[in-house]
Parts: structure tokens; sequence; C-alpha cells
């Protein structure tokens, strides 16, 4: 009976022991996690709130009046102009997508199959980055005089007799502002891409050759399959920068093309802040249903 009262005594002691440790690693787990839910609670959460908060306010003129009012969501919602902008923003992104992943999968593909060395392929990569050192304004800018009525493409085809007279849409339109857009979010899709492209096990190439497999299959059936994490994440990126993006379609557009964040930059500058809010909301929620949308065909954990 001792015995059997003793082995008990252990166990229990053992348990006891087992929770405390137990315990003492999830405080220190804790602990260690506080800082960055510090950080994205002020930096991340609490932004988001304010503007949700911000979105129920009622507000003239004069200033800004704490309520709950569903008014902005109900003109934001209920006008016509307001969906016309959306579709015209859903487009605007649309085509800078399908852009920006044909280009950006080239490029990737290229980088990591034709170029042998590990030196080349990272003096390539940085040469890609180059424009990044200078702001976007800068490089939005330096397309007018390559697109405007008297810039370098018009003078060119009107020197070579191929056309009669300026073209009027290259700049200022639609097209400007794509190809403004394409040219800053390029790298985005690039580097992803370019980074799973690299993490193919390269004899599952030469098995697909071996077996008879041309150039277009392997490409189709091997490397397309493998590289859809990295285009998932740069179609991330890409759909939220361009959804977010004003000041391309403000510039390359000259007012003549709109968005959803130029129409809630115009309102915050008329100081209709809750009404901005309210489209902030309704924005955020349409970028998340599509990010929801990419992560539902391709399953990204693995590049994570």
């Amino acid at each position: 009976m001792a015995t059997i009262a003793s082995t008990e005594a252990n166990e229990t002691s053992r348990r006891t022991r087992s929770r405390g440790l137990w315990s003492a690693l999830v405080a220190i787990s804790y602990i260690q996690a506080a800082p960055l839910l510090l950080i994205l609670g002020f930096f991340f959460v609490l932004p988001i709130l304010t503007i949700i908060v911000v979105s129920f306010w009622d507000y003239d003129f004069a200033g800004l009046y704490p309520d709950f009012l569903t008014m902005n969501y109900t003109d934001t919602l209920g006008s016509w102009v307001t969906w016309k902008t959306y579709l015209n923003t859903l487009k605007l992104t649309a085509i800078t997508w399908a852009l920006t992943l044909f280009i950006g999968f080239w490029v990737a593909y290229f980088l990591a199959f034709h170029i042998r060395t590990t030196t080349m392929q990272m003096v390539l990569f940085l040469v890609c980055t180059v424009p990044f050192l200078t702001s976007n304004i800068i490089r939005m800018i330096s397309w007018i005089p390559v697109l405007g009525r008297n810039g370098l493409v018009n003078s060119t085809l009107i020197e070579l007799g191929i056309i009669p007279q300026p073209i009027e849409w290259l700049l200022y339109s639609d097209f400007a502002v794509v190809l403004a857009m394409v040219h800053l979010n390029t790298l985005f899709m690039v580097t992803p891409i370019f980074n799973t492209l690299m993490r193919i096990d390269r004899s599952l190439i030469e098995a697909a050759r071996d077996c008879g497999a041309s150039s277009w299959q392997v490409l189709w059936n091997v490397v397309l399959p493998l590289a859809k994490p990295g285009m998932a994440i740069g179609s991330i990126f890409v759909v939220t920068l361009v959804m977010a993006d004003f000041s391309t379609v403000q510039v390359m557009s000259g007012g003549q093309s709109a968005s959803v964040a130029l129409m809630m930059k115009n309102q915050m500058s008329l100081l209709q802040y809750p009404a901005a809010a309210a489209n902030a909301v309704v924005l955020l929620i349409v970028v998340l249903l599509m990010v929801a949308a990419i992560l539902r065909v391709v399953d990204i954990r693995k590049e994570l």
C-alpha cells in the first residue's frame, strides 16, 4: 500500500510540474509575441477600426460630428457614378494584372532557366530594380516627354512617315495609366515568380524531357503548375497596389479617368472624411474578396 501511495504521489507531483512547465512556456510565448501584437494593433488594427468608426459619422463644411449614420454608405452604394468608378478601377486593375503577369512570368522564367550562373542572375535582377531607386512620381513624369503630342514616339512616327499627325491617346488616357501602372508594378510580379521558379527541382524538368516532352509541354505541365504560388503572391501584390493607386490615375490620365482611390483623395481634399472613410471600407472589402478568390484558387502556404 505504501508503495502504491508513493507511486501515486510521484505521478501527481510529475503532472503538477508538467502543468507548471507548460504554463511557463505559454506565458513566455505570450511575452515574446507581445511586441508584435502591440505593433500590429497600433499600426494596423487601430487605424482600420478608426476608419470604420468615422465612416458612420456625420459631417458638413464646418466639421465632423460623431454619430451612427448609414448615410455615407447609402450615398456610396446608391450612386451610379460610384459604381462606374469602381468598374473603371476594376478594369484598370484587370488589364494591369494581366500584363504584369505575362511580362513578369517571362522575365522570371528567363532569369531562372536561361541564365546559368547565380552571379549573373543576381546582376540582372538588380538591373530590374534600378527604376525603383527613384520615386513613382518621377517615373510617371518621365513618360510625358515620351508619349506627349510632341514627344519622342509621335515625333519619330511622323518623321518616318508612318502617321500624318500626332496620336492623341498616347498620353492623358487609360492607355497611359495602364502603361505607367505596368511600369511601376511589374517587379512585384517578377520577384515572387522568380523565387518560386528557383525552387523547382531541375530533375523534374529533366525527367519530363527524358519522357519525350517538348519544351512547351514542359512549360505547361511542369513549370506553370509549380509556379502558381509565386504567381498568386505577385497577383496579390499587384491587385492591392493598383486598387489603392490614385497618383498614377491623376497624373497619367490628366483628370480624364477616375479610380476609387482618386475619388477618396478628392473627398478628403474637400474635408469629407466620413464619406472617404465609407469608400475606404467598401474598397477594403472588395480587395479582401479579390485576395480571398486568389487564395481559393492557389495555395500559397508552401511559399510562406
